[in-house]
């Protein structure tokens, strides 16, 4: 018996090194500098707990497993709460100790599903900052840290609400408590927080016909779910419902892994608006873009602002193009934006002589040369597009018996004429110069905006003319097929920007066309619902965006 005591004893202490060897081990290293995570701009020297991945979720793909079963992930997320004092000046240095995981929380009945809102920006709602945010899942307020000196722990005290769960690493803790809660019934919550598709779920998502049921017991249909316009932001609410039905770039930033390398917030931004666009279980039935529209204003330098009306085809414009700059293959100068717009024109411009002198005309030398004949030099190039400007015929002056300005209609076989390689198309800008345009490579998806909107000295006028005919074959000369090619001349409209009112005022609105259903809908900012396909040949399309059919 007594051999049998010291040799327990022997284990005892054998546990006890062994325990202070794991915790020693675990301790942290020192923190990575906060500007390495593109969306902490405001970060320092403090770290967040538990860097799993620069954007990861709860992904345990790659963890070490120590002892108690729990893993390194864990070990490191137990010094957060010391980081949390040195984010506030608290504390000279750090250690580490296990946090408690436990099932039997007694709080989870006071978790209010109804308050929770995470559109809007991870920041403390005391401290304003953007580190190491929770949310108190009771009245879905954001708090910063979970330490005895936190935002968030003092709030536990004061209003008794003991459940919060980390913004980033999705983890769940009762405060003042500190144990992590490990339930279940805390997946739908994590889901609305960073919504999930595997490729399977995306590959369907065309084939889905069911509706969804939001928590508020609305009704709405994913990837048909409206998009609040926090002021003055209509311009960019149907350029995002315009985009989100582009098949390959929907699925594209479906799944983040797909855009992990890229260090652009608003690559990640666009990423998370789309996916919760297309959740099927949102706890209400609209998505506030309010994160992205921050993300847009730092990056176009507040040319695109919220609070002030913009033109949705220069948002368009410079929202490919950013996109593009972001995740562009360096190597081969290509990404998912250039994949699905990119195409090329042919371009033959014809200068008169005496208007250009002998310095202008090296200059503009295309990249196939030019000719010169009967005093008029013709260049030749070729030119990558994103989308195509086509030119309205101007309204008439008369008015008919009733009084009122006689709204034409004009072909898309009329103004897609342009682009045929014949017609002559008048500049004066930078100098005067007959152009001619050919497309040579069509695009998987084209866009076309009416030039609707003319400046003059006085005022901005808009035509009102109505573009009529959806179907976009036989009306340009196509380049030919490679061998083994098919000749795809056929597009199908999915998209339909419209403008109402005064050229300086009104609003946009969008016509789009569910794939599942073949029905269109029509989507005003919060406003969404079904209409005929008659209503869209009979408005004043501003912007359009066609697909290619295969």
């Amino acid at each position: 018996m007594t051999k049998k005591r010291k040799n327990n004893g022997s284990a005892d202490e054998d546990r006890h090194v062994k325990s202070v060897k794991v915790v020693e081990q675990s301790s942290p290293s020192p923190p990575r500098l906060g500007f390495e995570n593109p969306l902490l701009p405001l970060a320092n020297t403090y770290d967040d707990d538990d860097e799993e991945e620069e954007y990861g979720g709860r992904g345990d793909s790659g963890a070490k497993v120590g002892q108690n079963g729990r893993t390194g992930e864990d070990d490191d997320e137990d010094k957060d709460e010391d980081e949390d004092d040195l984010a506030n000046g608290y504390g000279q240095g750090q250690r580490s100790r296990l946090v408690e995981v436990r099932r039997d929380c007694p709080y989870l009945d006071t978790v209010n599903r109804q308050v929770l809102d995470f559109d809007f920006e991870k920041f403390c709602s005391v401290s304003l900052s953007n580190l190491n945010v929770y949310a108190c899942l009771v009245c879905g307020k954001y708090y910063q840290g979970r330490g005895q000196k936190s935002h968030a722990y003092t709030h536990s005290l004061e209003a008794g609400h003991h459940v919060y769960i980390n913004l980033r690493t999705e983890k769940v803790y009762c405060l003042p408590d500190g144990y992590e809660i490990n339930d279940p019934s805390l997946e739908d919550i994590r889901h609305v927080l960073n919504p999930r598709f595997t490729k399977e779920q995306v590959d369907q998502l065309d084939k889905n016909k069911l509706w969804s049921r939001a928590l508020d017991g609305s009704d709405y249909l994913p990837g048909m779910v409206g998009l609040n316009n926090i002021k003055e932001t209509d311009f960019v609410n149907v350029t995002i419902q315009s985009l989100m039905r582009v098949t390959p770039l929907r699925n594209f930033f479906l799944i983040p892994e797909n855009y992990r390398h890229c260090k652009s917030p608003l690559v990640h931004r666009f990423g998370d608006l789309t996916r919760k666009i297309w959740h099927a279980r949102n706890f209400k039935g609209q998505v506030s873009p309010h994160e992205f529209l921050q993300a847009v204003m730092k990056a176009s330098k507040k040319r695109f602002r919220i609070g002030v009306q913009s033109n949705p085809v220069e948002f368009m414009s410079w929202l490919l193009n950013t996109l593009h700059s972001d995740l562009r293959n360096t190597k081969k100068n290509t990404s998912i934006i250039y994949e699905c717009f990119q195409g090329e024109l042919e371009v033959v411009k014809a200068i008169p002589k005496n208007t250009i002198s002998g310095n202008d005309q090296n200059t503009e030398k295309g990249s196939d040369g030019g000719d010169d004949h009967d005093n008029i030099t013709t260049e030749t190039s070729r030119m990558p597009f994103l989308m195509l400007g086509l030119d309205l015929p101007p309204p008439p002056l008369f008015k008919d018996v009733m009084e009122k300005n006689i709204i034409p209609q004009v072909p898309l076989f009329n103004i897609l004429k342009k682009f045929d390689g014949e017609t002559v198309t008048e500049v004066v800008r930078p100098h005067v110069a007959r152009m001619r345009y050919r497309v040579t490579r069509l695009p998987k998806y084209m866009i076309l905006h009416m030039r609707r909107f003319t400046k003059n000295n006085f005022f901005v006028e808009k035509n009102p003319t109505l573009v009529k005919n959806l179907e976009l074959k036989d009306y340009i000369p196509l380049p030919t097929p490679k061998e083994n090619e098919k000749l795809r001349s056929k597009y199908d409209l999915i998209a339909n920007i419209v403008h109402d009112g005064k050229p300086e005022g009104g609003f946009y609105r969008v016509f789009v066309q569910r794939k599942s259903e073949e029905l269109w809908y029509e989507m005003q900012d919060l406003h969404v619902s079904e209409t005929l396909p008659q209503m869209v040949a009979l408005s004043e399309a501003y912007m359009q965006i066609y697909e290619q059919q295969q």
